[in-house]
């Protein structure tokens, strides 16, 4: 697939990928509006804690651009089909349509694999993740305020969204 002009290959997550993957999870962090957590995990929680069937990457040639993951909601059986969405950019594929493309192969390989649901909490503040969320058919519900403190201190909001399956749980 061509995006912006640049050959994106998008498949399925190796532990192979984890270096280059944790590298842009590493910049995520260190930008203070992706995520709450202030360190990468090791392989092997990485991959307890996400969904086989749902953990991609956007590749041009060997380099890894972006990934993107669900994790289980719940262990209850009821919430089975809820996904809880993570994706990443490397800071030179931002803004070519790569977090596009990725979102939308995720959303198709989750109502492939039976989720009717999907559903990210975005630092309030993180404008990009929450226009590519809205570009891909999510669509904000909430919000929690002051709901984490960084260690510097910052309290941030976050803006609940979710996307409901065309094909699932209607």
């Amino acid at each position: 697939m061509i995006v912006n002009q640049v050959n994106v290959q998008i498949d399925r997550m190796k532990e192979s990928d984890w270096n280059q993957v944790k590298q842009i999870y590493l910049d995520g962090i260190r930008t203070g509006i992706s995520t709450f957590q202030t360190e990468a995990l090791e392989w092997e929680e990485w991959d307890k804690a996400h969904v086989l069937s749902c953990r991609i990457v956007a590749r041009s040639e060997d380099f890894i651009l972006g990934w993107a993951a669900l994790s289980p909601t719940s262990s209850r059986c009821c919430y089975k089909g809820i996904g809880e969405v993570s994706i990443y950019m490397s800071e030179k594929s931002k803004r070519l349509g790569v977090g596009t493309a990725l979102l939308q192969r995720l959303i198709l390989e989750a109502e492939n694999n039976g989720f009717w649901t999907l559903q990210s909490s975005i630092i309030r503040g993180n404008r990009a993740s929450r226009a590519l969320h809205e570009k891909c058919g999510f669509r904000e519900i909430g919000f929690r305020e002051k709901i984490a403190q960084m260690p510097d201190g910052a309290w941030h909001d976050v803006v609940l969204v979710e996307r409901r399956s065309s094909v699932i749980g209607n």
